[in-house]
């Protein structure tokens, strides 16, 4: 009998969509989504405080990593309790999630059911499919994984269809940390091309870089979203004295136009899984109101008009 454990919120989400959520035994401490999982045993937790500030966080995450220390701290114990036929983790970020070197510790020697492990690395959407499958392959689902990989991608062509038939094509910064500034890099950038829309900051595949407010302003975008890794709307507002504080702000075109908007980038922009295809259709929504319906709006995205200090 399968029994799953997580511990990255995206391979939660993965395991739903194979129908496998009733196998999944535990989870990170960060995997919320689908709900039923939320009763499940939380096996990780942050090496330090994360209630912190923008500056604060990157300033611990930075020290932990200049020290060789993980960011996340796996439980072995809870591990071994559960018993576990497959644990699943990831290597593209060491930030984003308990990374490979963390859980291949907590494996050896303690957990004595001998999980399989399952590494993904969500570099570009098309690592996403590839994840997918091989959840899939693992778990005895491997036709599962294709049919799931299918319906997502049938999904994201009719969003990205209607959105390029579209004359307009504006220019968007996706801001994915406030202080100091980065950009959305990996999967982002796609996203927001078949949005219908031109990416100004981070390439596909690539991992999120640090940008310059020199970049930002000289790029001076038609639509600013902000969507800081692992905050959700009302973290990601509370936080936006960051920007709105800076000289450069008020300049902005995009300020001025009132095209500042803020996305629940926990939930939907920074999880390779599943719920990309929302994070497809929030960008839809921002970009082209005058076709699609604002179905997610204020649940996942919110605009935040002529936000001039």
């Amino acid at each position: 009998m399968l029994r799953i454990v997580s511990l990255i919120a995206s391979a939660s989400e993965i395991v739903a969509s194979l129908g496998l959520s009733e196998c999944q035994v535990g989870r990170s401490h960060e995997c919320d989504f689908p709900p039923e999982i939320l009763a499940l045993p939380i096996c990780t937790s942050p090496a330090f405080p994360v209630d912190g500030s923008s500056s604060e966080i990157d300033q611990q995450v930075k020290q932990r990593l200049a020290d060789a220390l993980s960011v996340y701290e796996v439980s072995r114990h809870v591990l071994d309790a559960l018993r576990p036929t497959h644990v699943i983790t990831q290597t593209q970020c060491r930030v984003c999630a308990v990374s490979l070197e963390d859980v291949e510790r907590a494996l050896t020697g303690w957990v004595t059911s001998r999980p399989k492990l399952v590494a993904l690395e969500p570099n570009a959407l098309a690592d996403v499919w590839t994840d997918i499958r091989r959840v899939g392959a693992a778990c005895g689902a491997a036709e599962r994984g294709d049919e799931a990989v299918a319906e997502l991608q049938r999904r994201m062509r009719d969003i990205s269809a209607r959105a390029l038939e579209q004359a307009s094509r504006p220019r968007v910064a996706c801001i994915e940390w406030h202080e100091p500034l980065m950009a959305a890099g990996n999967w982002v950038p796609e996203l927001v091309e078949m949005a219908g829309a031109l990416n100004l900051f981070g390439q596909a595949g690539l991992h999120s870089p640090w940008m310059s407010w020199q970049e930002l302003a000289a790029a001076d975008p038609d639509v600013i979203i902000s969507m800081p890794c692992g905050f959700d709307l009302a973290r990601t507002a509370a936080e936006m004295y960051w920007l709105t504080g800076r000289p450069e702000w008020p300049k902005l075109r995009a300020v001025q136009a009132g095209q500042v908007y803020l996305a629940d980038g926990n939930q939907y922009f920074n999880r390779p899984g599943p719920r990309l295809v929302e994070s497809l259709q929030i960008l839809a929504e921002i970009l082209h109101p005058e076709v699609f319906q604002p179905q997610l709006e204020g649940a996942a995205w919110r605009a935040i008009a002529g936000l001039i200090p």
